[in-house]
């Protein structure tokens, strides 16, 4: 089968579309016939391997696995012998290791079927943002019927999940954006708009009961100003780099500390993947009260062209790479 492999760290010129052996499913796996695969800021840090304090994981002197990719969509080919869930033909998505190939195999409690009424590029690019906007508003924001919910970055893989999963749960919407995205954001639910090219988030003078940082490029201080007294700003996001991600570490820092000493609620977190999310992001999708924002897609022959879009930061959506 084909599939993309990386020995060393580096630029997505590193990637090379080679032949390896078709995975063989262990007993609580299933082999999934892959149909699209989504990307994520994840994969470019496993494949510069930034930041470097975390080669300590991921290999050293290079990546101790060579693939990339965690969500999945495709159809089942084959089961383990402990597999009750899924039988073959059945289409399914989820997280996987290697999900930029023909084949993987992934867990059982990683998959749930795909919903009929969105296509295999679709459901590619649910799990990790869904799931990352699911856990955020739901888990860390608490987020309740009529709260007021800012959203910074709400035209991005997790934001525009983001946006329509706060409208699910009762949330009055304002979404941060440019002027090029604001239609595509009103389109999915947002109640207000700020274009952040024109206006401040940080100096309107509204306050909100939950700020859903998605993009972490402003300060402590100047989220603190947009919450409520007793508000909450749970954060995501970080750039490619090794010096972005060493800001995001002292600003995660920062938080806790100030925590100690306002009544404003400060959250870092990374997402898990649960089947029973996994399972309620299907029934929302199968409602049609959420739709997956697909911004491209591209030939896993040209994963490398892919990623570097993905690293511009001007992907409305999400980026599918799409196999066979």
């Amino acid at each position: 089968m084909k599939a993309a492999i990386y020995t060393r760290y580096g630029p997505p010129d590193v990637l090379r579309i080679m032949d390896v052996d078709t995975p063989v499913p262990k007993d609580a796996e299933v082999l999934i016939r892959i149909r699209a695969a989504a990307l994520n800021p994840l994969d470019w840090h496993f494949l510069r391997g930034t930041p470097r304090v975390a080669r300590v994981v991921f290999g050293l002197a290079g990546p101790k696995d060579p693939r990339l990719g965690v969500d999945v969509a495709g159809q089942v080919e084959a089961v383990g012998k402990n597999v009750t869930r899924f039988k073959p033909g059945d289409a399914v998505f989820g997280v996987c290791k290697g999900a930029f190939a023909e084949y993987t195999c992934a867990a059982e409690s990683g998959l749930v079927t795909k919903p009929d009424r969105i296509s295999f590029e679709q459901a590619a690019g649910v799990p990790i943002a869904a799931l990352t906007a699911l856990q955020a508003l739901r888990d860390h924001g608490h987020l309740q019927p009529g709260q007021k919910v800012l959203i910074n970055g709400a035209s991005g893989g997790v934001g525009t999940f983001a946006v329509q999963i706060a409208k699910a749960l009762g949330g009055e919407v304002t979404s941060v954006c440019s002027m090029r995205n604001v239609d595509l954001v009103r389109s999915i639910g947002t109640d207000h708009v700020i274009d952040y090219t024109l206006h401040d988030f940080a100096t309107s003078g509204h306050q909100f009961d939950l700020f859903f940082d998605c993009v972490g490029n402003r300060s402590l201080s100047a989220c603190r100003r947009v919450l409520a007294p007793n508000g909450t700003y749970v954060a995501i996001g970080g750039g490619g780099t090794d010096t972005s991600s060493f800001t995001l570490i002292v600003d995660s820092i920062a938080q806790i500390v100030t925590s100690w000493f306002v009544s404003q609620k400060l959250v870092g977190f990374i997402a898990k993947s649960r089947q029973e999310d996994l399972v309620t992001l299907q029934g929302l999708m199968a409602s049609g009260t959420v739709t997956p924002v697909t911004d491209r897609c591209f030939p896993l022959s040209q994963l490398p062209d892919a990623i570097r879009y993905l690293e511009t930061g001007r992907a409305r959506g999400k980026v599918i790479i799409t196999v066979g």
